[in-house]
């Protein structure tokens, strides 16, 4: 079932990345509220660099405008809200060696960033796939609304990457090791379920989305307790699966004792120690991802759950050019959107082949540095 799952989500990876760059979003001020539109839908409204350079100044407009009193980013079509990032630009600018490869992550960084330090009201309307770029433009505001038809996850060690765009800040806070284990593993939650893991705040149904997105553009004086009473108004109002139990609950205590180990190769062991079904399963998924990433992700969590933001996002974007300086994310993208084979051939090979040196290339200090402070 688990394998069936990440099969599943490596099709909408496919589906989302393989469409050509357009803008793909519209800016609009509607009742002095700013509203985002991702705008791809045949493309799972994946965001690319020109999309990030749309969004970003008009942010930065709206949250320094006085008579701008909130901001609303959902996307059109209800397959999804945005299913990832450009990747595959990007790794074909890193083999070229141009500066796309280098600009994608810095500016979609600096996006996140002003997310999550937005003054106003940032709303995002999680209807859909909600993976990798997508996360990044929701999971750092401060309200996350999902639906019944929301599907969230991290994919990213399957592709030889590492879940970026504030991964490193938002999943080590998850309880417990839950975001260690969607991290690692690249687990899908949908629903509900995303609104018990933290990284929605609320949950309606999909069919409300109109109704609650008009009672916002509607409101004459909408400070934050007052965004808050509308969403929450319909949240609780919401019934829809409220008597279905977490997907993961039965496994969280074993999530919390399996997963917390500092390396993997301590949390593979302690898998294979506990020997029960459902663990075996997760070992034979983390045995299909990249090592390497593997390694740097949980390196990346522990770290991150230090960091401030600002640091947060430094440190990824040094791995993300130690990614674009290796091998994996090439292949993870050969094997993913070029060949479609889905048998990548991971260099190193193995946890074990994977040393402290490696790891520690993804993190050192680049060229043209990212700093927010």
């Amino acid at each position: 079932m688990h394998l069936r799952r990440l099969n599943t989500l490596l099709g909408h990876l496919r589906m989302a990345y393989s469409s050509s760059a357009s803008e793909g979003v519209l800016l609009e001020t509607i009742n002095n509220k700013g509203v985002i539109t991702l705008n791809r839908p045949k493309a799972l409204n994946s965001l690319n660099l020109a999309m990030i350079r749309a969004i970003y100044p008009k942010l930065k407009e709206w949250d320094a405008d006085p008579s701008t009193s909130l901001v609303i980013i959902k996307a059109a079509g209800d397959k999804a809200f945005c299913a990832g990032g450009d990747i595959k630009a990007v790794t074909e600018s890193g083999k070229r060696g141009d500066r796309l490869a280098k600009e994608f992550f810095y500016e979609e960084y600096i996006l996140n960033h002003k997310i999550a330090t937005m003054r106003k009201p940032y709303i995002a309307l999680v209807n859909g796939i909600s993976m990798g770029g997508g996360v990044g433009l929701s999971a750092h505001g401060r309200y996350r609304v999902a639906t019944e038809k929301t599907l969230f996850a991290m994919p990213e060690t399957g592709i030889g990457l590492f879940p970026d765009v504030g991964g490193g800040y938002v999943l080590p806070r998850m309880r417990g090791q839950l975001g260690v284990f969607l991290a690692l593993t690249g687990f899908r939650l949908k629903g509900r379920d995303v609104h018990h893991a933290g990284y929605a705040t609320h949950f309606i149904e999909s069919k409300q989305i109109p109704e609650l997105e008009k009672a916002l553009l509607d409101l004459k004086q909408p400070t934050s307790d007052v965004v808050d009473d509308v969403i929450s108004q319909f949240h609780n109002q919401c019934q829809l699966d409220t008597d279905k139990p977490f997907i993961l609950e039965d496994q969280e205590e074993h999530i919390d004792r399996l997963f917390a180990a500092d390396t993997m190769e301590d949390i593979c062991h302690s898998l294979q120690g506990d020997g029960s079904e459902w663990a075996t399963k997760q070992l034979e998924i983390l045995r299909k991802m990249s090592p390497t990433s593997l390694k740097i992700t949980l390196r990346q969590l522990r770290e991150g759950a230090r960091l401030d933001i600002e640091d947060d996002l430094q440190m990824e974007y040094r791995m993300s050019q130690g990614c674009i300086r290796g091998h994996d994310f090439y292949e993870g993208v050969r094997a993913l959107l070029v060949d479609k084979d889905g048998s990548p051939r991971w260099i190193p090979a193995t946890l074990e082949e994977v040393t402290p040196e490696i790891v520690d290339d993804h993190f050192r200090p680049v060229q043209n540095d990212l700093n927010l402070k």
